[in-house]
């Protein structure tokens, strides 16, 4: 049998730079990661408006900030039992246990639940362009982690987005006069900045564990891992968010918040539903490019929508777009063509490999 018969996720022991599913066509696979691309992209835009929108209107929730966040991962069950079930390829390895799936699970949840809370008080306390700066540093955590834990090549095209992509995110953030919102103090300022730093640095240490258990543990062909990924670890992330709200107190608020919410009681409801939905679209991006691609790959996505995400601000909340953030976007673009073309040469090289294989094969039998 030729090589694309064997799992996606034994690539890891050639240490390329992307884990591509050989066994579907090269066009299937470049529509599924354009289709997680664009889920993304829109997906963090989205939340990131409303949830800035949540802030503006009177929300001061943190906790609540966060349970939005994975809150909505129920409705990932609905395409998990519509996908047709298939049996694993891989019959000579042994599935893992439920103790280490939940292990697995339980600590990643935990971690996004973490993560998670970070974002809220750096989202809270500064102001958009500052935060979109720091999470750029996102990209260079990942470099670390993706080099010691996933064994990732970097090329000079993809050191080329990295960096690129990161001085359109810097663009877009020295476009702002102002640190923070105003009426927040240098104290709250510095927690904000801690925070995002601290959530930047373990958003990449995840994406490249999730990479790690795809690869080691979990050694499955079909899209449902990838679901059951996301709705294991939310469930955790939003019952410890959930403790978290009520242990805080932050629950007795909620009541007076929704009252005075600016734009009435239910812009408030459907501004908490409308980001609960768009996170959980982002988040099921994230893992899904993970998959297919790399852990490296979907942080770079991920950067991107920092140069999207003020577009967007134009079209909904009419913000004044001006060069700077024209440039920055451009910025943007050729980064993310440069990892894409990357990707396309990677992908080149890995199908003529196969080919050789399996005509120095054919020859032998012959």
């Amino acid at each position: 049998m030729p090589d694309n018969q064997e799992a996606i996720l034994e690539k890891d022991e050639t240490s390329t730079d992307h884990i591509q599913p050989v066994k579907l066509d090269q066009w299937k696979w470049w529509l599924l990661v354009a289709a997680n691309i664009v889920f993304l992209l829109v997906g963090q835009a989205a939340a990131v408006l409303l949830g800035r929108f949540y802030y503006d209107q009177g929300g001061n929730s943190k906790w609540m900030a966060t349970l939005v966040q994975t809150a909505a991962f129920p409705i990932l069950l609905i395409p998990l039992f519509l996908l047709p079930s298939s049996k694993d390829t891989l019959t000579s390895s042994t599935p893992p246990s439920l103790r280490v799936l939940g292990s697995i699970y339980f600590s990643l949840g935990v971690l996004i639940a973490g993560d998670n809370m970070l974002y809220s008080i750096g989202l809270l306390y500064l102001s958009a362009s500052t935060y979109s700066l720091i999470c750029a540093t996102q990209l260079a955590f990942n470099a670390v982690f993706s080099y010691f834990i996933n064994s990732q090549k970097f090329t000079a095209l993809i050191l080329n987005s990295v960096v690129v992509l990161s001085l359109s995110a810097a663009l877009i953030a020295v476009n702002d006069d102002s640190d923070g919102p105003s009426g927040v103090s240098r104290s709250k300022y510095i927690i904000g900045f801690i925070c995002t730093v601290g959530a930047s640095a373990l958003y990449s240490l995840l994406l490249s564990l999730m990479q790690l258990s795809f690869q080691k543990v979990l050694k499955k062909e079909t899209f449902s891992i990838v679901l059951e990924m996301q709705i294991y670890t939310s469930l955790v992330a939003t019952s410890a968010s959930v403790i978290g709200l009520f242990a805080s107190g932050e629950w007795k608020s909620l009541h007076g918040e929704m009252e005075s919410f600016g734009k009435g009681k239910i812009s408030y409801v459907l501004t908490l539903v409308g980001t609960a939905v768009s996170w959980q679209v982002c988040s099921v991006a994230v893992v899904g490019l993970i998959f297919v691609v790399s852990s490296l790959f979907s942080n770079v996505i991920s950067t991107l929508s920092l140069a999207v995400t003020p577009i967007a601000a134009v079209v909904a909340f009419h913000d004044k777009m001006n060069g700077v953030k024209v440039i920055a976007m451009l910025l943007a673009i050729w980064g993310f063509a440069t990892y894409i073309y990357q990707n396309y040469l990677d992908d080149s090289k890995a199908r003529r490999t196969q080919n050789s294989v399996g005509e120095s094969q054919n020859n032998s039998i012959c």
